[in-house]
């Protein structure tokens, strides 16, 4: 099993990722993103509302196993982070998370 918070490290540093919820929001809209990472305690509202778009837009959507302040920590940024849009993967190995639907951190938003 992969390492999830070192695949998001590396996809920070080294791929194209946007932080923020409103930017969530409109990647999963127009499917522009190849996952979107939520914090376990993102706001229920917003949360339903990435659901809604990752579904319609068969983006795949993971629900971080820490809180806001955690993702913030594994990215390496002084702001919390309570939504993620994964633009390039870059050397990260992050989109194996979707294939891998029994890891305990991960649901996928297509299903």
């Amino acid at each position: 099993m992969i390492d999830v918070d070192k695949a998001i490290a590396t996809a920070v540093k080294t791929g194209k990722v946007s932080f923020g919820a409103n930017s969530a929001i409109q990647n999963a809209k127009t499917g522009k993103t190849k996952m979107i990472i939520l914090a376990s305690n993102c706001p229920k509202n917003i949360h339903e509302d990435i659901e809604y778009y990752c579904k319609l837009s068969n983006v795949p959507l993971i629900t971080y196993k820490g809180s806001s302040k955690d993702l913030a920590m594994v990215c390496g940024k002084p702001f919390i982070i309570s939504a993620l849009s994964l633009r390039e993967p870059g050397d990260s190995e992050i989109l194996r998370l979707i294939e891998k639907p029994e890891s305990e951190e991960s649901y996928g938003g297509s299903e």
